[in-house]
């Protein structure tokens, strides 16, 4: 990247956003201008607004990482978060997907951070259809009516899983493949890429508490890798298209097994 180039980070707090904008910046490595920018990204109209802002600025947007998450401990109750966790990891990653995929420049990248967990098998059979082919309507209306069985109690009944990390992985993985289907051959035309990434098990204070060995888990910096390997790629694998990628492979959409509820695993 060149010093005409714009890197923006975006968070809820002020102070962290712009702590970590400066020590960016000053990294040896930095030529890009770094900027921070306070964003809740369960702000669906902020995130509209900020991509109408950059469409009007700069034309568009090269690069798109949508990364956010809840954080949840073992010890909380599922249910009582769960219109916390949806909100950040789904309903805002459909603003993501609604709001940049339009100002996304050709060539250019948007990725959705999502995690193993994400592939259609891990889910029960009897919900596991909401998802497969849906458009991303479909997609926002079975993460809603999850939401709602999740409120009347009835979410294990109808073949929901206890563990809120399941189904939110998989809709997010499924809203990537919605909106890359619709778009795919201009993309490919174009090395454009719109996909979902799992860089692997990762340390840190959200990932930590589920975890009785993280020895094997990485650091954020070097976990950031496995996505901007899929920035900085000369030319898109058309096999990598609105898939879900980890370490430069596919993994199959229709793969998985349902954890067992009991089990403590994070999305590696």
């Amino acid at each position: 990247m060149g010093t005409d180039d714009q890197v923006l980070l975006t968070g809820r707090d002020q102070r962290r956003v712009g702590d970590a904008a400066r020590e960016v910046a000053r990294l040896p490595g930095t030529r890009a201008q770094v900027r921070g920018r306070v964003l809740d990204v369960t702000d669906t109209d902020a995130i509209d607004r900020l991509a109408d802002e950059l469409r009007g600025q700069y034309g568009g947007v090269d690069v798109v990482i949508s990364n956010a998450v809840a954080r949840l401990l073992p010890d909380e109750s599922q249910a009582e978060r769960a219109d916390e966790f949806i909100d950040v990891s789904n309903t805002a990653t459909h603003a993501v997907l609604r709001s940049f995929g339009p100002v996304l420049r050709p060539g250019g990248r948007l990725l959705v951070v999502a995690g193993s967990l994400g592939t259609l098998g891990h889910l029960g059979p009897r919900v596991r259809h909401l998802f497969d082919g849906a458009s991303l309507d479909q997609v926002e209306y079975a993460v809603e009516s999850w939401r709602t069985a999740i409120h009347n109690n009835t979410a294990e009944e109808a073949g929901w899983p206890r563990w809120l990390n399941v189904p939110s992985k998989v809709a997010q993985v499924a809203a990537v493949r919605a909106v890359a289907a619709t778009r795919r051959e201009r993309d490919l035309a174009t090395d454009t890429l719109i996909a979902s990434v799992c860089p692997g098990m990762v340390d840190t204070a959200t990932s930590r508490p589920w975890f009785s060995d993280y020895s094997q888990a990485q650091p954020p910096s070097q976990a950031a890798g496995a996505v901007l390997d899929l920035v900085f790629t000369e030319h898109v694998d058309p096999a990598l298209y609105g898939e879900l990628i980890r370490f430069g492979k596919v993994l199959d959409w229709h793969g998985g097994t349902p954890p067992v509820e009991q089990d403590r695993i994070l999305t590696a």
